[in-house]
């Protein structure tokens, strides 16, 4: 593969693409803006690209993350591009935006149109996110050291019920089920009153024994840059450390550190001869004891058993059990055993204080090298360029394990006074000195790419440019022999580019772009295929009757764009054209019915006629400034069909018997289609208001998504997929409780399991009499990919030597269902405060919850109306208050300029649904983040 894209790269030609699409979100302070394969004049582009100058960003917005907020500035991004999942590039290379700071980072490039991202290939048909990092400059020495520390303060926990009142309602549960109760109400007084917590447990997973109030996280970056005309350098060094919530057993000491190293080098070799190299090393280490404690916060019944056992309890008569202690590998500060159950063997309690840790390591290297040549002594106007990378990343883990006995005590009254009289021991005590790796990953990717590019004027108002390139890169990934082994093929994407552009004045534009892209995934002669794009641009402004008659309007250009993208993305594996047998397809006996055999059978079918997935795109888009750029306003539409999608035909396409029994000729063919439509928006309001600077922001989408054809039969025209939502959420009308069994005698039967007063009651939209999945209907857009409409809003106020910056997001249209858990508590699973709303006799009127029931319950725990919620929310995600230092304080000093600043994250969700919002089951709580830092420059 390498020797094929190095041929390519030195065969073909490369272009430079300045007629690319673009959508300003923020002012940037360089007139030309990263796109594929190159840099373009703002002025112009032509579509949908949005840029936000990361480096502007951190004077008054200090983040970790290269894309943290950019939902907030950029319309039509939510971390998904237009509904899809795009791909990340780190200067023009595939890798994860995780291995890159933003103190790293000079701009990001959001390329939403298929227009913009046609030259990339297939790989970049869902969008392309372009991190491009910092260069260094034309001066002497400089020097920024930023520092920062916080603390991360949860929002909230679970509201779990204590154990007595657990075991009071499921008494109550019980009885609904025609059973006597499971405990006695002397149990419950005696773990109510806490007389021995031992004996009679209530645990709080959410108590200060276990749980920090807040925990830290510090960084310290220092960056250098400077340089002259002939070389220019930036290095970027950075060490990131926190720990955790926890305080108990082994995960007190949870902690991750990461430390980064980046250098980027770009010389002028001669006056027509240029290359640079860039390196950068992550290194991230991560320790996490043993035990899944928020797992077991979820899960595990505060009354069901005691996680530790006093030893001081137990009888000191009895030399067998005293022989039990002695023998014991692991008594807790001298004073506990360890508890648990037959059922129990371990306890996350357990795991926390003896069985061992892991340790997680993560190394990512990354270099890449570039030459360029102007060749305009063999044809002005004309050069060229090539980069090649080279990325490893390795993951293991290095873990230290101990196994444990548990043992369950037998209590009895002697004296008056509790005792343990008995022992039952699970499990044998083990002891190691041995750390072991418990998993490796090993990741290499390669990229190369080479392009001669062509920008020339000819008459002072013609410009031209064409180009024509190569790019490629494949990823191989390996992985140990326990954890999924190796991919036997690598991840790959090779295709040629070619583009024309012109414009006449900057007023008029035409460019004409593709990409012939190669898929491995397809069948001979169908592997290749060409992508088109066509966009046409008209700085309208410019025009005479424009300035006569609309002389406010300082920009207005108006574009438009046709693409037609090829893809494999969708193609979830190789060889699925390729039809396959198995000896597993019926088993037979002989005639003489003495022996019998298994017999060969086809699992698919083939088909040699398996080809891309299209996306085909038509896009219009606006970008306007006014009042002499008071008010600036980016826009687009665009109407996106994919179309050839992968389905097996079983229900429309081909008979029934291609699919029978544990035989299936079925293959895989093109044939099901989405629709994505949609509008996004940014807009800018800037303005000085007497001393005041103030910078106002707001961008959105209106999305929407229709699966257009589906492979489908339903009895009934409502449950069609096709011409519904891609992202709609199936469920029933719930009609409220079934009151009595006159009411369950008197309505359709719910088939979804057996009934009784209290249960939700669904409607029957067929009309059959009977409730099952035929009556499931769309009941709203669960915004998986994008809500219906999202939005941004962002303030700068700046005042004398003080800025305030402020970043919000919101959604509106969507819906969830609540169903963790915490909601649905299943048979004997542990209940949330969500439960005392449960429907009985006296309450049936009031009730907020179903019965209550030591059963699974499949009827009530369905997804329907009863438990859907409205996910409309609004978030105020970030608030800085920044301070620059006057320069004056600096002139005999050998620091430059200091800024300091304090912060807050995510401080703010206004939502009908807040609590649910803001409540994280089964794993650590969602936080807000309070910080203090300052920058200076030496």
């Amino acid at each position: 593969m390498k020797k094929k894209l190095i041929h390519i790269g030195y065969v073909l030609f490369v272009l430079m693409l300045p007629g690319t699409a673009f959508v300003q979100a923020q002012e940037v302070s360089d007139s030309l803006v990263n796109v594929a394969f190159g840099k373009v004049a703002k002025e112009d582009l032509t579509g949908a690209i949005s840029v936000v100058s990361i480096s502007d960003q951190q004077t008054k917005n200090y983040t970790v993350g290269a894309l943290d907020g950019l939902n907030s500035l950029i319309g039509g991004y939510t971390g998904n591009i237009w509904g899809q999942a795009p791909l990340v590039l780190i200067d023009g290379i595939p890798r994860d935006a995780s291995t890159i700071r933003a103190s790293e980072v000079e701009s990001v490039t959001i390329m939403k149109g298929a227009s913009a991202v046609v030259l990339y290939g297939s790989r970049a048909a869902k969008g392309v996110v372009l991190i491009s990092t910092k260069r260094g400059k034309i001066q002497p020495l400089h020097i920024d050291v930023r520092a920062n520390t916080g603390f991360y303060v949860p929002k909230a926990y679970p509201n779990y019920l204590d154990a007595a009142t657990y075991m009071t309602l499921y008494n109550e549960a019980s009885r609904n089920d025609g059973n006597a109760d499971r405990y006695t109400q002397s149990d419950i007084y005696n773990t109510a009153a806490g007389t021995n917590p031992w004996r009679y447990p209530d645990i709080d997973f959410y108590s200060s024994d276990y749980l920090k109030k807040a925990y830290n996280r510090s960084d310290v970056t220092a960056e250098v840059t400077g340089g002259s005309a002939r070389a220019r350098y930036y290095a970027n060094f950075g060490v990131s450390y926190n720990n955790s919530l926890m305080k108990y057993g082994e995960q007190k000491n949870n902690d991750n550190l990461k430390f980064n190293v980046r250098a980027n080098v770009d010389m002028n070799l001669t006056d027509w001869l240029t290359a640079s190299a860039d390196a950068s090393v992550v290194f991230n280490e991560n320790y996490t004891g043993r035990g899944d404690f928020w797992g077991a916060a979820s899960t595990l019944r505060p009354n069901w058993f005691a996680p530790l056992i006093p030893v001081d309890l137990i009888d000191p008569n009895n030399s067998a059990l005293q022989a039990m202690v002695d023998n014991s590998a692991h008594v807790i500060d001298g004073k506990y055993l360890l508890g648990g159950t037959s059922s129990d063997l371990t306890n996350n309690f357990a795991d926390m204080l003896v069985a061992g840790y892991i340790k997680n390591k993560t190394r990512n290297f990354q270099f890449n090298v570039n030459v360029g040549a102007d060749l305009s002594m063999l044809l002005p106007g004309l050069s060229f360029k090539t980069d090649f990378a080279v990325d490893y990343s390795s993951f293991y883990s290095e873990a230290w394990r101990i196994y444990y006995a548990v043992y369950q005590p037998t209590w009895a009254n002697m004296n008056g006074k509790d005792m343990i009289v008995g022992l039952t021991k699970y499990n044998e005590d083990t002891n190691s000195t041995n750390e072991y790796i418990g998993e490796s990953r090993y990741t290499q990717t390669m990229t190369f790419s080479a392009q001669f590019n062509y920008n020339r004027t000819f008459d002072k108002y013609h410009n031209v440019t064409a180009a024509l390139l190569g790019w490629g890169y494949q990823t191989q990934n390996s992985a140990d022999a326990n954890h999924n082994s190796s991919d036997y093929h690598r991840t790959s994407n090779v295709n040629l580019g070619i583009q024309a552009g012109y414009n006449y004045r900057h007023r008029y534009y035409l460019d004409l772009a593709g990409a012939v892209v190669h898929s491995a995934k397809l069948p001979e002669g169908k592997r290749n295929a060409f992508s088109p794009s066509v966009t046409l641009g008209w700085r309208i402004s410019d025009e005479a009757f424009m300035k006569e008659n609309a002389s406010f309007v300082d920009n207005l250009k108006l574009t438009a764009a046709y693409t037609k993208l090829h893809q494999d993305l969708d193609i979830s594996d190789y060889y699925m054209y390729k039809g396959y047998y198995a000896d597993d397809a019926g088993w037979y006996q002989w005639h003489d019915g003495t022996a019998g055999g298994w017999t060969t059978g086809s699992r698919r079918g083939d088909n040699p006629n398996l080809t891309f997935v299209q996306r085909e795109e038509y896009r219009v888009g606006l970008d306007a400034s006014l009042f002499n750029k008071l008010i600036s306003l980016d826009a687009n539409f665009f109407v996106q069909n994919t179309n050839g999608l992968l389905t097996q035909g079983a229900s429309t396409i081909y008979p029934s018997y291609f699919n029978y029994g544990n035989t299936n000729y079925l293959p895989y063919l093109n044939y099901n289609n989405d629709r994505r439509t949609g509008f996004d928006f940014t807009l800018n309001l800037k303005k000085k208001i007497g001393a005041v600077e103030a910078n106002l922001g707001f961008s959105g989408m209106v999305f929407a998504s229709k699966a257009t054809r589906r492979d489908e039969v339903f009895d009934d025209a409502y449950q069609y997929r096709a011409g519904k939502t891609l992202d709609a959420y199936w469920g029933y009308i719930c009609e409220g409780f079934f009151q009595d069994q006159a009411d369950i005698d008197n309505h359709a039967r719910q088939s979804l399991s057996d009934v009784k007063p209290g249960d939700l009651k669904y409607k029957d939209v067929n009309g059959d009499n009977v409730i099952d999945s035929k009556d499931q209907v769309n009941l709203g857009h669960n915004g998986w990919a994008a809500p219906p409409f999202s939005y941004g809003v962002n303030l700068t106020l700046k005042w004398n030597r003080f800025t305030l910056y402020a970043l919000a997001t919101g959604n509106t249209g969507g819906i969830g269902m609540k169903n963790s858990s915490y909601y649905w508590v299943r048979g004997a699973n542990k209940y949330s405060d969500i439960v005392l709303g449960r429907w009985t006799e006296e309450t049936k009127e009031t009730a907020t919850y179903p019965r209550l029931t030591t059963t699974n319950n499949s009827n009530n725990f369905q997804n329907s109306t009863f438990w859907q919620y409205s996910t409309d929310r609004f978030d105020l995600n970030k608030v800085q208050l920044t301070y620059d230092f006057p320069q004056e304080l600096f002139k005999k000093a050998f620091v430059h300029s200091l800024s300091l600043y304090v912060s807050g994250e995510s401080l703010l969700t206004i939502s009908k649904e807040r609590r649910l919002m803001e409540l994280n089951v089964g794993s650590a709580p969602q936080c807000r983040f309070y910080n203090i830092g300052f920058k200076a420059a030496f």
